[in-house]
């Protein structure tokens, strides 16, 4: 497995540039659960997914967590390494959602990379303005959107992401990641349940109905 195949500018860099990465990122596993990067003050580094899925989350106020965004294989993670980009502050959590392998590249040599070439600068801040974007999303999401919409939408991306309509997800799961109380969540799926779109058992989730489960989340699919 090589870095180079998982940065899109890598062709862009010169010789010295390149064996420099190859030299200090480092190839690591984790296990799901696992918290990657915890705060702003955590400038762990740039993080490059080659395999598994992380989740990048939020606390509010209240301590409910918040899913933001996920990351997938060949998704660079640049909030992890907050310390590279001034004036940028994001205090998010990001944690192994399933198992993963990522490439790990010092917050130094990203910062003299983002320094020395144009195309590594404007990489990152497209990244910056996507993610950006996703959290607007999300925030229209929360502010305007009504809850059973978002539980139809998030049991929808679920099913996409597993491939399969047999969710192991509980309530508490299904809570943390819409940034909601467990009782709110178990109201909405006894309320989808009672509608013919879902079954619930212990710990799952059967969707039962996905057309209808898209009509009710209309706007809150993204």
């Amino acid at each position: 497995m090589q870095l180079r195949d998982y940065l899109p500018f890598w062709a862009k860099l010169d010789g010295s540039q390149q064996d420099r990465l190859n030299r200090a990122a480092l190839y690591c596993t984790a296990k799901r659960g696992t918290i990657l990067h915890n705060g702003s003050q955590d400038c762990v580094g740039v993080l490059v997914l080659t395999d598994g899925r992380m989740r990048t989350y939020t606390l509010s106020g209240e301590g409910r967590e918040v899913t933001l965004y996920r990351l997938f294989e060949r998704d660079m993670c640049v909030f992890s390494a907050s310390c590279v980009m001034r004036g940028v502050t994001f205090d998010v959590t990001i944690a192994a959602e399933s198992d993963v392998s990522f490439f790990q590249i010092p917050s130094d040599l990203f910062r003299e990379l983002m320094r020395e070439s144009a195309v590594v600068a404007n990489y990152v801040n497209e990244l910056i303005a996507t993610r950006m974007s996703d959290v607007m999303w999300l925030l229209d999401q929360v502010m305007y959107r009504r809850m059973d919409a978002r539980v139809a939408a998030a049991l929808l991306e679920e099913a996409e992401l597993e491939q399969s309509e047999q969710l192991k997800l509980t309530h508490e799961e299904l809570a943390r990641h819409l940034g909601s109380a467990r009782e709110v969540i178990t109201r909405m799926l006894k309320y989808l349940q009672s509608e013919g779109l879902v079954s619930l058992g212990r710990g799952a989730v059967c969707l039962l109905d996905e057309a209808g489960l898209r009509r009710l989340a209309g706007d809150s699919l993204r």
